[in-house]
């Protein structure tokens, strides 16, 4: 495959670039520096919190763009680009709904800090590996001085059949979107990884022949879609495999650090 004309590569975080253990790869940060040799802009896309993301990519963090809150948010040039903020009756609506359904643990996600109100040991140490600033409040909907980019929902189960199902109401105010097995995204409307992504490919002068994107969940499927270089990861959901033009290997295998290779070694 020709991959010379390749300016940007995109890459989600869990399920994608991270392994099962939610790691980094070596390999991965070695062929980073081989990307920056060749002018090759990296990016990292993410519902996670950019404190988050920062965290797990520190040692590259002042060479890369961040899209962080499945769009949210976007750094790049160390500047916030995008900053889509849910509105209080937003949240008071979407809270009250979302206390109603069976198993649902609700994370508020500030710009400064994300927000709990439950201490369950279970959750806590799923929620840990996503939000490294965090404070449990007793009331989601009286937290006021941050900013707010999105309500992130977990199911221990299963998001899509557990939660999706009953926000209707809210689908017309704002984006719902199943971003893992066990998490769903509520965000501003035009928040999403692909509005974020069109912006900085125009702020870089890169077009869509010129972009490589990795994905492997439902947050992804509109910044896959302004990428000729799609790919969907061996593990990714359904959907998504149906809208990437490729296939590449699953995350424990190296999936992206595979595709990655052979991009600089073309």
């Amino acid at each position: 495959m020709n991959f010379s004309k390749v300016k940007l590569v995109v890459s989600d975080m869990d399920g994608t670039l991270l392994n099962p253990k939610s790691e980094v790869s070596q390999r991965f940060f070695n062929q980073f520096n081989e990307l920056k040799k060749r002018n090759i802009h990296f990016v990292a896309a993410s519902g996670r919190q950019y404190q988050s993301i920062l965290e797990k990519l520190d040692t590259i963090k002042d060479d890369i763009s961040i899209i962080a809150e499945n769009g949210g948010m976007m750094k790049y040039d160390d500047k916030e680009h995008i900053l889509l903020k849910l509105n209080s009756e937003n949240i008071k609506k979407s809270v009250e709904i979302l206390r109603l359904i069976n198993g649902a643990y609700i994370v508020l996600c500030g710009r400064k800090s994300a927000y709990i109100e439950t201490s369950n040991p279970d959750f806590v140490s799923k929620f840990n590996k996503y939000y490294s600033e965090y404070k449990i409040v007793e009331d989601l909907t009286k937290v006021i001085d941050d900013d707010f980019l999105k309500i992130a929902v977990y199911h221990f189960e299963c998001s899509e059949k557990n939660i999706f199902p009953y926000l209707t109401a809210l689908k017309n105010d704002m984006q719902i979107i199943v971003s893992g097995q066990n998490w769903l995204d509520i965000s501003h409307a035009n928040a999403n990884k692909g509005y974020a992504l069109r912006i900085l490919q125009e702020k870089l002068g890169v077009t869509k022949e010129e972009t490589m994107v990795f994905g492997d969940y439902n947050n992804d499927l509109q910044m896959l879609k302004l990428a000729y270089f799609s790919y969907a990861m061996e593990n990714a959901h359904s959907e998504v495999k149906k809208t990437a033009r490729f296939q590449t290997k699953s995350n424990s295998e190296e999936g992206v650090e595979f595709i990655l290779e052979q991009l600089i070694t073309s």
